[in-house]
């Protein structure tokens, strides 16, 4: 089942090429994989609504967000977005954290099972481990209720023992939610860990890995 499409052309700045981005995405994780440069997190952002295509279109779900006479803004999107940065509010604890932003009567339990942070809720994120946060992040992030989840290189800035703490919470993830996920990274083995749709984008244009 098709949940995301995506056609889009966005210049990139101060790069020899484009972005032609034409693909769609279903259940599961779908991971776009390329070396830095080629506009990755730049066709995360078109997608979000933190940057605008030249042309195109992208539907979620049937529902155009982007296209002819449509341009949603990213907070109705229905997406949620994890950055490379965690991006945390330092003055909230963990909990705190976790659901801001989420519908009002969320209830965190599966996602702090989940992802491991039932020892961590009374913490601020100066207390936190790099992994830790970035796990708080992701929680955050699927407690908003979103149809699609996309990450942005979220194991880029770890040291490879955090990276280790951090990727079987992804993959439980992976398997156990209906919420399908977009994840864009440098590094194949990540992708591969996942159990992931692979996708390639080289120069800005994306294709399926053989």
């Amino acid at each position: 089942m098709t949940r995301l499409s995506v056609d889009i052309v966005r210049t990139l700045p101060g790069a020899r090429f484009r972005l032609r981005a034409s693909f769609a995405a279903g259940d599961g994780t779908t991971a776009i994989l390329g070396p830095s440069g080629a506009g990755k997190t730049m066709l995360l952002h078109v997608i979000a609504g933190l940057a605008r295509p030249e042309t195109g279109t992208i539907s979620l779900d049937g529902r155009a967000l982007y296209g002819p006479g449509v341009d949603l803004a990213p907070e109705v999107r229905d997406l949620g977005m994890v950055f490379q940065e965690p991006r945390l509010f330092p003055h909230l604890s963990v909990r705190a954290n976790m659901l801001y932003g989420a519908p009002k009567g969320s209830d965190p339990e599966a996602a702090i099972a989940l992802l491991g942070l039932g020892d961590l809720l009374r913490r601020r994120p100066a207390d936190l481990s790099g992994g830790e946060a970035q796990r708080v992040a992701i929680a955050r992030a699927l407690l908003r209720r979103p149809k699609m989840i996309l990450m942005d290189e979220p194991l880029s800035g770890l040291d490879p023992a955090r990276k280790g703490e951090v990727l079987p919470h992804l993959r439980s993830l992976s398997a156990a939610e209906a919420t399908p996920i977009l994840y864009v990274t440098h590094v194949a083995e990540e992708a591969a860990a996942l159990g992931a749709r692979i996708l390639t984008i080289d120069d800005g244009v994306i294709a399926d890995a053989a």
